[in-house]
C-alpha cells in the first residue's frame, strides 16, 4: 500500500512544474478560427492556405512559454527560400526558411501567459509562395484587430526590396536577401495609424512599362492573388480599405504623358470599382531622381485634377519631401522607410481625421 502511494506521488511530481501541471502542447491547424489572415491568400486548401505577396500576415494570440511554427515553402527553382518576420509581443525576428517543410521554434522560455503573434512574409511574389500549416503551442486565442485598413499599390519600393542589409550586406548573397516587407513604409504607416496593411506590390512592375524584361504590368495583375499573372482571381470583398495609396512610375520612367496619365486614370477607376468609399492617394516615387520626380509630380497633378473634375473627390496626391536612396540598388533603406512613413502618416491623419 505504501509502495503504491509512493509511486503515485512520484508520478504526480514528474508531471508538475512549480506546483502546476505541465502544459499540454497541441497542434492547431491553419483553419483554426483564432488565426486571422490579412492580404491576398489562396484558401483552396484551408489547412494549407497559400500566399505569394510581400506583407501578407497572420495574427493570433497564444498561451504558454513555447510556440512552434509549421510552414511550407515553394522552394522556387529548387533553392529559393523566403524570409518571414515573426513578431512576438511586439518584438520582431527575421527568419529564413531552409526547405520545403519547416518546423521552426519561434518561442521558448517565455513567461507562462498570453502572447501576441504576427507572422509576415518579408519576400515578394517572385520568391515563390508560402503555405501556413499551423502552430504547436498550449492554447490559441483570438487576436485584437484594428478597424482601419489601408492598401498600398506599388513596385519594389512598396514591396520592401533593398530595405534590410542587417544580415546580408548589399551586393552579397541573393538579390532578395535584403527584402523586408515588415519594415516598409506601408507596414510602418499602418502600425502608426493602428490600421491593417496590404501590400499590393511587385518588384520591377510598372504602369505602362516594367523593368528587367518583366512581361506584366500592374493593371494586368491587380485582380490576382499571385501578382505575377496567376489565374487565381482575388476576392476584393475580403478586404475593403479606408485608404488606398498608389506608388508607381519608378520603373516606367519618363513616359508619353497621354499614355501614362490615361492608364493611371483607368487604374484609379478600377480601384474605385472595387472600393466605393476609399480615399485614393497618388504618391510620387520616393526613390526617383530629380528628372523623374518633376515628371511624376506634373503627371499626378493633372491626373488628380481630371479625376476630381469627373466627380471623384476622394482622390488626392502626396509628394515626398526628397529622394531616398541609401538602401540596396538605390532603394530606400529601413531608416528611410521610417521617414517616408512619417511623412505619409501625417498626411493620412490630416486627410482622414485619424
Amino acid at each position: 500500500m505504501k509502495k503504491s502511494l509512493f509511486a503515485t506521488l512520484l508520478a504526480i511530481l514528474a508531471i508538475t512544474v512549480s506546483g502546476k501541471a505541465s502544459p499540454q502542447i497541441k497542434f492547431f491547424t491553419a483553419d483554426n478560427r483564432h488565426f486571422v489572415y490579412t492580404g491576398r491568400v489562396d484558401f483552396t486548401d484551408p489547412q494549407k492556405p497559400k500566399f505569394w505577396s510581400p506583407g501578407v500576415y497572420i495574427t493570433t494570440r497564444f498561451k504558454g512559454p513555447t510556440c512552434e511554427l509549421l510552414i511550407n515553402d515553394e522552394e522556387m527553382y529548387g533553392k529559393t527560400h523566403n524570409y518571414i518576420q515573426v513578431v512576438i509581443d511586439g518584438k520582431p525576428t527575421r527568419i529564413q526558411t531552409t526547405g520545403k517543410t519547416n518546423n521552426i521554434q519561434i518561442a521558448k522560455g517565455l513567461f507562462n501567459g498570453i502572447h501576441t503573434l504576427l507572422i509576415c512574409k518579408d519576400t515578394e511574389s517572385g520568391m515563390g509562395y508560402l503555405e501556413f500549416v499551423g502552430l504547436r503551442c498550449e492554447k490559441l486565442l483570438m487576436p485584437h484587430q484594428p478597424k482601419r485598413m489601408i492598401e498600398y499599390v506599388g513596385d519594389s519600393i512598396t514591396a520592401g526590396a533593398g530595405v534590410d542589409a542587417s544580415d546580408v550586406p548589399c551586393g552579397k548573397g541573393q538579390w532578395y536577401d535584403q527584402h523586408n516587407a515588415y519594415l516598409t513604409y506601408g507596414a510602418r504607416t499602418s502600425r502608426a495609424l493602428n490600421a491593417k496593411w496590404q501590400l499590393t506590390a511587385v518588384a520591377g512592375i510598372g504602369l505602362v512599362h516594367s523593368c528587367c524584361d518583366m512581361k506584366i504590368l500592374l493593371p494586368q495583375v491587380y485582380d490576382k492573388i499571385y501578382l505575377r499573372n496567376d489565374l487565381i482571381k482575388y476576392n476584393f470583398k475580403q478586404y475593403q480599405p479606408d485608404v488606398v495609396t498608389i506608388c508607381l512610375g519608378q520603373n516606367d520612367g519618363p513616359q508619353d504623358s497621354v499614355k501614362f496619365c490615361s492608364e493611371y486614370v483607368r487604374l484609379i477607376a478600377t480601384i474605385r470599382s472595387k472600393y466605393a468609399n476609399a480615399s485614393i492617394i497618388c504618391l510620387s516615387s520616393p526613390m526617383a531622381n530629380q528628372q523623374l520626380t518633376t515628371v511624376l509630380q506634373r503627371y499626378l497633378t493633372g491626373i488628380v485634377q481630371i479625376v476630381n473634375k469627373q466627380g471623384d473627390k476622394k482622390v488626392s496626391k502626396f509628394f515626398f519631401s526628397r529622394s531616398f536612396n541609401s538602401g540596396c540598388d538605390n532603394h530606400p533603406d529601413a531608416n528611410e522607410h521610417a521617414i517616408i512613413a512619417q511623412e505619409l502618416t501625417a498626411y493620412i491623419k490630416t486627410l482622414k481625421g485619424w
